[in-house]
């Protein structure tokens, strides 16, 4: 009498299946390459018939709607159940949207140059590669550049998480009549980065002034008698330290590849979460995207409990503030003016209630920008 077979348990793992063979496997993602590369073809088709939709404009920038955009980056991240990450498929949408946009004529954008900054990774990580950048000499020249139309957008670092604000983009606002249509959020890491790629041969070290702040305390542990040398950007400091084998400069990985320089040591920055925000300058506001903030200049008149009382509306009115940070308004000796994002758009009931109460408490109110939330 044969015997029997007990049943198999329920905790005994299934029958692993056969490898699959590569070959089979590399034809199915060959499929997939092929119905990908026709689907983005499709939705460039679709881009031109917006362009014609909106009728005969003149120039790529009449074509650019950043609240659009967002909203499209933000279904994506809903959409995202992996595996790939998050950061990774804002990075191949941005890059299709640019692609699509540039169809009718690529976006010039300004940036504080020259090649391989940081301000050019953020106009990239904005724009897409398919953006035209313009690399500029200074934030002036900058905001020069967009509001003579020489320019369609510019981006401008604003501030870092652990230096604070930059001080010359905000002074620029006092009296420039550009919008802040957006804003970027870059993760800086800093290298040091030499001819040679020796540590040992130093002597100097040329690199923005933020960012030698930055890793004070690496290059004072590492590099206590190198001579440190401030210069305008950091690309600046790259293009400086190729001429000699004594000279290093901190600047981002990039630089080091533009400017043929070899990796010394790196990140070397002193916090690890350090990070900078730009701004994306426009000539218009545009219309909510659904998760903005929105940038004021509000002017204080100089009398007892002025700044309490031009805060005030906005705790009224639900309106959370993000930041405020105070500048010599350059209209009268000892006299301040207030910069000011709050959470939500210009055209919100909330923030608009808030604004019209604010104006019967301050000298005057500018609006400088209301524009998406930074992504990742």
């Amino acid at each position: 009498m044969a015997t029997r077979r007990p049943p198999r348990s329920k905790a005994t793992p299934p029958p692993v299946p056969a490898a699959p063979v590569l070959v089979e496997v590399r034809e199915r993602i060959d499929a997939i390459d092929r119905q990908i590369q026709a689907l983005i073809a499709e939705r460039a088709r679709w881009a031109h018939q917006v362009g014609k939709a909106k009728g005969p404009l003149k120039a790529a920038v009449d074509y650019y709607r950043p609240e659009r955009e967002a909203q499209v980056l933000r279904q994506v991240l809903d959409r995202n159940d992996g595996p790939l990450s998050d950061e990774v498929l804002l990075r191949v949408f941005r890059e299709i949207m640019s692609a699509c946009l540039a169809q009718q004529e690529p976006l010039k954008v300004g940036y504080l140059g020259p090649e391989g900054t940081f301000s050019q990774q953020a106009m990239q990580k904005h724009f897409g590669h398919s953006a035209k950048g313009l690399p500029l000499a200074s934030i002036e020249e900058v905001f020069q550049e967009v509001e003579a139309g020489h320019a369609d957008f510019g981006v401008v670092p604003v501030e870092n998480s652990g230096q604070g604000t930059i001080q010359s983009t905000l002074d620029m606002f006092l009296a420039s009549p550009l919008k802040i249509c957006g804003e970027v959020e870059l993760a800086v890491h800093q290298h040091l980065l030499s001819r040679s790629g020796r540590l040992e041969d130093i002597e100097r070290v040329y690199s923005h002034p933020m960012s030698l702040a930055q890793c004070k305390a690496w290059l004072r542990q590492h590099l206590p008698k190198a001579e440190k040398i401030p210069v305008a950007s950091n690309a600046e400091a790259a293009r400086r330290a190729r001429g000699a084998d004594d000279a290093a400069a901190i600047a981002g990985e990039n630089a080091g590849h533009v400017y043929g320089l070899k990796t010394v040591a790196g990140p070397i920055e002193d916090r690890p979460d350090n990070a900078t925000r730009f701004l994306v300058l426009g000539r218009e506001l545009f219309p909510g995207s659904g998760h903005d903030r929105t940038s004021l200049l509000v002017y204080v008149r100089d009398q007892p409990g002025a700044l309490y009382a031009v805060l005030s509306p906005f705790a009224r009115h639900g309106v959370s503030m993000n930041r405020i940070e105070s500048r010599p308004s350059h209209t009268g000796r000892w006299q301040y003016a207030f910069f000011i994002d709050v959470s939500g758009h210009v055209e919100d009931a909330a923030v608009a209630s808030a604004l019209a109460e604010l104006g019967e408490y301050a000298a005057d109110v500018r609006v400088l920008g209301a524009y998406p939330v930074a992504l990742l």
